[in-house]
């Protein structure tokens, strides 16, 4: 059974990670760890009907792609709080602008960071982070105001 499900999903899972997450690599990574999630919950896979089947492959996959995401971002920000270059005007601005997200929501923050220091739409967000895209906008907007009436307070 196995077998017959990597075969029948593997390639089809690679093209689609590759176009979500732009990396052929990434992707590969991704649908190797989608499958060994499946051998982990064989006995919920296996009382699934192939279409059934199929679709946890996606979420599964899905998952464990904004998984990453997730983490990246917070790695890039502990990376950036250990390593403050205080050497320029400029790197003073960017710590103040770290210190300052860092009192906003967290769920607020990735999503305020992937869009504006990343550049990510509301609707690759929307579909990244498996929320609405009006949710995404609306989150948006309360952190801008948020952020604007801090700095306005300074």
């Amino acid at each position: 059974m196995w077998e017959a499900l990597y075969e029948a999903y593997q390639k089809e899972l690679l093209a689609y990670g590759a176009r979500m997450s732009g990396s052929e690599t990434l992707a590969e990574d991704l649908v190797q760890e989608t499958f060994i999630k499946a051998l982990i919950h064989a006995d919920t896979v296996t009382d699934l009907s192939p279409s059934q089947q199929r679709a946890w492959l996606y979420r599964t996959f899905k998952n464990l792609f904004f998984d990453r995401c997730r983490r990246a971002v917070l790695e890039q920000e502990s990376l950036h709080s250990i390593q403050p270059r205080m050497t320029e005007p400029s790197d003073i601005h960017a710590v103040e602008t770290a210190m300052l997200l860092q009192t906003v929501a967290p769920q607020d923050r990735v999503i305020f960071q992937l869009r504006y220091f990343d550049g990510y739409t509301a609707q690759e967000l929307s579909q990244m982070l498996n929320i609405p895209a009006g949710t995404i906008r609306s989150r948006l907007s309360r952190c801008r105001a948020y952020l604007k009436e801090q700095l306005q307070e300074k």
